[in-house]
């Protein structure tokens, strides 16, 4: 292990996920995941999982597609990642959680030309799922952080999810299906750039409480569908109180997926 590996891995703090089932090193003061990664993986089921590679973009220190990984024994992921040093906590959390036969890490960046990334290893069309968390905030708006790999995972580009979208669509397969987390208030903006791409697009908003305001959506779709656009039932996180709802409580400590109602 290389002495830049050792100190990225020793300043990580190790976080639990799905109960105790997955063990993940994440920066202590950078980007960290946590529920909106569970939520979006908890999109697979063991019975949908194993039809082919699923494409976990944008993937930080790999989160949302260890999760997959963990709970569907037949899913077989790739992590894609620009980041050289979320790349390097990744490979450590596939190596901790021994899931090293299922899982793999391409480090490079989505918005290289399609040969650029077909020769690290990305080939286009090759994916019957593609998942994405992107960063949630504009560069400009706001303070800045002052770490710039905390940063580079919180912001991008205003024009950032136009290319997330693009790449999505040229690595899902025909009839394949993307997914992607994000802030309510950017519902507008994902419906822009899936248009034309995918179909079948499915809303799934999410409450903290019930009386609340959305704080996030799950939008879905399917590569060349001409289906129309559904808004599911909610996902009401909480009940009285600040516990979890039971439904939710499971995704999060027990690794189920999302019920049908809801996308799963």
């Amino acid at each position: 292990m290389r002495v830049n590996e050792v100190s990225v891995i020793d300043a990580a703090t190790e976080d639990l996920f799905l109960g105790e089932a997955l063990t993940v090193r994440q920066p202590r003061n950078g980007y960290r995941a946590g529920t909106d990664a569970v939520l979006l993986a908890a999109l697979m089921s063991p019975e949908t999982a194993g039809k082919g590679p699923i494409l976990d973009v944008g993937a930080g220190v790999g989160v949302v597609g260890l999760c997959v990984a963990a709970r569907c024994p037949d899913a077989h992921v790739v992590l894609i990642e620009r980041e050289a040093d979320l790349a390097m906590l990744a490979r450590h959390n596939i190596e901790r959680n021994g899931l090293g036969m299922r899982v793999s890490v391409v480090e490079t960046d989505i918005a290289r030309p399609a040969d650029a990334l077909s020769r690290a290893g990305i080939a286009s069309e090759s994916f019957p799922v593609v998942l994405a968390n992107p960063p949630y905030h504009h560069e400009g708006r706001g303070t800045a952080a002052p770490s710039p790999l905390k940063a580079v995972s919180h912001q991008m580009p205003e024009n950032a999810l136009e290319i997330w979208a693009r790449f999505m669509t040229r690595m899902a397969m025909p009839g394949g299906r993307v997914a992607m987390i994000h802030k309510a208030e950017a519902l507008p903006q994902i419906l822009s750039v899936f248009e034309g791409r995918f179909g079948g697009v499915g809303i799934l908003p999410i409450y903290p409480r019930a009386g609340a305001a959305a704080i996030r959506v799950i939008v879905s779709g399917v590569k060349g569908s001409r289906a129309p656009i559904t808004i599911k039932p909610p996902l009401i996180l909480h009940g009285p109180g600040q516990a979890f709802r039971p439904e939710v409580e499971a995704i999060f400590r027990h690794g189920a997926a999302l019920p049908a109602q809801f996308g799963g």
